[in-house]
């Protein structure tokens, strides 16, 4: 495997490890912004947080040359299934809660970088 393949490969992995980390602490442990809009933003980051996991994933099988519509989907069920762990992982930890609109803000946010990804690349 090439060293490029392997970097890319890994940056999934390590970004859940990331994620799992994060949400092993409470949520202002360490970003806490001055602005009123603290919880406001820091919610919309579900969003954002899982859709950058089906790209990382999405980027590993295309660096590796695996690229399909099967993976893509693959990769949407991973990063998915992954905010249902995150979020029960989070249930057991103090000052965190996990929330249905939680794993259905991380869910939209995988459902956008699927569909904008599968209609650039399987047009």
């Amino acid at each position: 495997m090439r060293f490029k393949q392997m970097v890319f490969t890994l940056f999934p992995i390590l970004y859940m490890i990331f994620i799992w980390f994060l949400s092993s602490h409470p949520a202002d442990a360490f970003v806490k912004t001055p602005f009123s809009f603290d919880h406001l933003l820091k919610e919309s980051l579900h969003l954002i947080e899982f859709a950058i996991l089906y790209l990382l994933i999405a980027l590993a099988f295309i660096t590796n040359g695996k690229w399909t519509k099967k993976a893509s989907i693959f990769a949407a069920i991973i990063a998915i299934v992954y905010g249902a762990i995150d979020e029960i992982h989070q249930s057991f930890v103090p000052y965190r809660s996990a929330t249905l609109i939680d794993f259905i803000k991380d869910t939209i946010g995988v459902a956008v970088a699927y569909f904008m990804m599968n209609k650039k690349y399987f047009k």
